[in-house]
């Protein structure tokens, strides 16, 4: 549970640090953008998997 609380946290940062980007840059394009984007992403994807494993093990 504290991994998933840690995601979670991480995801939030990474999610305002996006909004911070895609301002600043002006583009949704920008390299760093995307980065930044793919992180958030990969975060999502290992949620989604602790979340699929707690409903397999209920």
């Amino acid at each position: 549970m504290k991994d998933k609380l840690r995601l979670l946290d991480e995801l939030q940062a990474l999610r305002l640090k996006l909004m911070e980007a895609a301002e600043a840059r002006g583009s949704l394009t920008d390299p760093e953008v995307l980065a930044i984007s793919e992180a958030a992403d990969e975060l999502i994807v290992t949620l989604q998997q602790l979340q699929k494993n707690e409903m397999h093990r209920k």
